[in-house]
């Protein structure tokens, strides 16, 4: 790899390090209230191995090494430089990628899933490993994989037979595709779901499924597939296959999380944190998916908590089929101030629905109104720290008995200093900077709430039961004819969408938050105008804000596009970039490039901000349309080859012209230094340490964290 394109795999220098400010939140809880938090966030940093191993082999023996060093240094750096040989910008270069890489739990971006590499030489970093015996052993145990660049599809994560990186498929270099959907559907079948499993494919042809629990062994009562775990298949691809189930995946890992998720539930405000509690130490424990289904149906009906969290293999991004899920928990204080707003706005849920451009055939026939907090995070323990969540995932949950959204205050208000802001023009700058976070929570809460909120499936619920009238079937708004398609039993979005999903669903929930921001209403909720439309008044501010960080987004999102693979490593990123098109496909002059010369200098975003509610809202809504039938029609090939094309770069302009400029204007992403907790046994007292904002403070939270 020639050293300009080795530039884009640098670790940031310096990275954008940020502290998560949680003291005066936290101070206001009980120490009951207290001792919970403590508590999980103890279970949810165990995990942080799991995620380790979930990015590369690599990776956690780099985790012990940057422990290692700080442990034999005693956080003496210096110390530790003079004792290595290594030049001052040696040391800074080693923090900063250490900095990095524990802000991601990993050697690749969270957002991105690309590769970061060291700006130190190799040599530097072996002669900062040589200060210890341990230190050296875990440097020896990366097998050269920290600086090694020799394969460049290895420096993306995907599917192993398209050379990519994964550690969901361990030791099955040669596992296709084909075996993977063939193996989840075998799955499906049985009733086992895939979340908390890694697969693998043994040099007798056959497949083992590693489950995630505390116990090695099947439960006693059975798993959630019954007491077997040895399976012959008869039929379908994998005809005569054998499939072996092995409990126990990650168990030194997942028995300290079940201890103090146990001892969570003695510590919760009331019955449903404590069953909530109870039911996540029995999946923890037995690898039990079913409970933790159960687990999720009471944290939906654990109502205005003061203290909000949630713990387990939840998101399916990284997973190259869209399936198995990254491990993260986080702990939060609820701010009741900003709640109360997004309290307002689940009020105004079931009035702005009906706003969306799709008839009530494709709408869920209740809008089950969630818990909608604003959070101040105290932990969140995962490979990056989103600004919202809507969860949990599971359709036949949300569908029937509902879901709940957050949005991360301190996450969202956090910045670094000197933060530079490219693409956005000179005139526009001033209101930008000033409305930016409020657009970008009222998009947050449109996203999660309404967004991921909103739509119905269409499906045969069981054997001849449909959800519709299937004698009278609902009209297409995209054909004008009665539906065709609608999900079969056994079926479900993720199934039929598989690798497309997580962007398709990102992008439909960013666009029903664009389109339902141009109702001004919603911005008064937040406290900007007087609900009348005003589009030169601080509403109007706030939209075009709005408007345009989604088309800055666009453009930075190019990133996360490589032009080798031609893939998108990132599901937002490739949601905004075709918000973008869509932008620019909007007619009308709506939303335009500047730039001078070939090179594309300066590129900046030229958005009409006065037809917003004419252009732009039309193209948004046409979009949206198109995205939301599909889905909610089970038309996987009519909308992935659709979605396809939007999110299409072309290699010439958009994958070499437009994203050189992106690059060289590129900002590094925030990693977040977090507070620890410690209890003291004998009063039953919780204290909160934070760090500095600075490589060396992140460190040492990690450090001191002891997992």
């Amino acid at each position: 790899m020639d050293a300009q394109e080795l530039k884009q795999y640098l670790a940031d220098a310096p990275p954008s390090v940020v502290r998560l400010e949680i003291e005066k939140h936290f101070g206001a809880l009980t120490d009951q209230q207290k001792r919970y938090a403590h508590f999980i966030s103890r279970a949810s940093f165990e995990g942080t191995r799991i995620v380790a191993r979930q990015v590369s082999p690599e990776s956690e023996p780099i985790f012990d090494l940057i422990l290692a060093l700080y442990e034999n240094s005693g956080g003496d750096w210096k110390a530790l430089q003079a004792k290595a040989g290594i030049s001052d910008e040696e040391l800074d270069q080693f923090l900063q990628y250490a900095a990095q890489f524990l802000g991601n739990s990993g050697n690749y971006k969270s957002f991105g899933d690309a590769k970061f590499i060291p700006r130190c030489s190799e040599s530097a970093f072996a002669a900062l490993a040589a200060t210890s015996s341990d230190a050296q052993n875990f440097y020896n145990a990366t097998s050269g994989a920290i600086f090694s660049t020799d394969k460049p599809k290895l420096l993306h994560l995907g599917y192993p037979e398209e050379g990519h990186m994964t550690t969901y498929y361990p030791d099955s270099p040669d596992i296709k595709k084909a075996e993977i959907d063939a193996v989840s559907a075998w799955m499906g079948k049985i009733g086992l779901l895939p979340e908390n499993t890694r697969l693998v494919k043994a040099k007798d042809r056959s497949f083992k499924i590693l489950i995630a629990s505390a116990k090695s062994t099947v439960p006693s009562e059975g798993g959630d597939a019954g007491k077997e775990t040895t399976f012959k298949v008869r039929e379908g691809p994998l005809a005569a296959k054998t499939i072996n189930l092995a409990y126990g995946d990650h168990s030194r890992e997942m028995a300290a999380i079940t201890a103090n998720i146990k001892k969570a539930a003695e510590n919760g405000d009331n019955e449903n944190q404590k069953k909530m509690y109870t039911a996540y130490a029995k999946s923890f424990e037995d690898g039990s998916l079913l409970a933790f289904k159960d687990s999720q149906r009471f944290w939906i009906r654990d109502k205005g908590p003061m203290v909000e969290s949630n713990i387990g293999f939840i998101e399916t991004y990284r997973d190259p089929a869209g399936i198995r899920g990254e491990w993260e928990g986080f702990a939060a204080v609820v701010n009741l101030e900003r709640t109360r707003a997004f309290g307002s706005l689940v009020e105004a849920a079931p009035s702005l629905i009906p706003l969306l451009p799709w008839e009530k055939d494709f709408e869920k026939d209740k809008f089950l109104s969630p818990d909608f907090t604003s959070l101040e995070v105290l932990t969140f323990a995962g490979s990056g720290i989103p600004a919202g969540i809507n969860i949990p995932n599971y359709d036949d949950i949300r569908q029937t008995e509902g879901f709940k959204n957050v949005s991360l205050g301190n996450v969202l208000s956090a910045k670094a200093p000197d933060e530079k802001i490219p693409f956005i023009r000179d005139e526009d700058l001033e209101v930008y900077k000033r409305y930016r976070d409020d657009a970008f929570e009222v998009q947050v809460g449109l996203h999660e709430l309404t967004g991921h909120g909103c739509g119905k499936l269409l499906q045969e619920v069981s054997r001849g039961r449909f959800n519709f009238d299937k004698a009278n079937p609902p009209i297409s708004p995209l054909t004008g004819k009665p539906i065709t398609t609608w999900y079969e039993r056994g079926q479900t979005w993720g199934s039929l969408f598989g690798s497309w999903a997580g962007a398709y669903e990102e992008c439909r929930a960013e666009l029903v938050a664009m389109y339902l921001s141009c109702e001004f209403p919603v911005l008064k909720i937040f406290g900007f105008g007087d609900g009348s439309v005003d589009i030169n008044g601080e509403a109007g501010d706030v939209l075009y804000s709005s408007y345009l960080s989604m088309a800055r987004a666009g453009l930075a999102s190019l990133e996360m596009w490589d032009p080798k693979s031609q893939k998108w490593g990132q599901p937002h990123s490739q949601a905004r970039f075709s918000i973008l098109q869509c932008f620019l496909e909007a007619g009308d002059d709506f939303c335009k490039l500047e730039y001078s010369g070939d090179d594309l200098a300066g590129l900046k975003i030229k958005l009409d901000r006065s037809k917003i509610l004419t252009a732009g809202r039309r193209a948004v809504g046409s979009y949206l349309q198109k995205l939301h039938i599909y889905k909610s029609t089970a038309d996987a090939k009519a909308g992935i080859a659709f979605f396809g094309d939007m999110t299409h770069v072309d290699p010439e302009f958009w994958g070499k012209k437009v994203r050189n400029e992106v690059l060289r204007s590129k900002q590094p992403r925030k990693v977040f230094v977090q507070a620890n907790t410690y209890l003291d046994e004998a009063t039953g007292k919780v204290t909160l340490k934070h760090y500095d904002a600075t490589p060396e403070g992140m460190i040492q939270s990690w450090a001191e964290r002891k997992v």
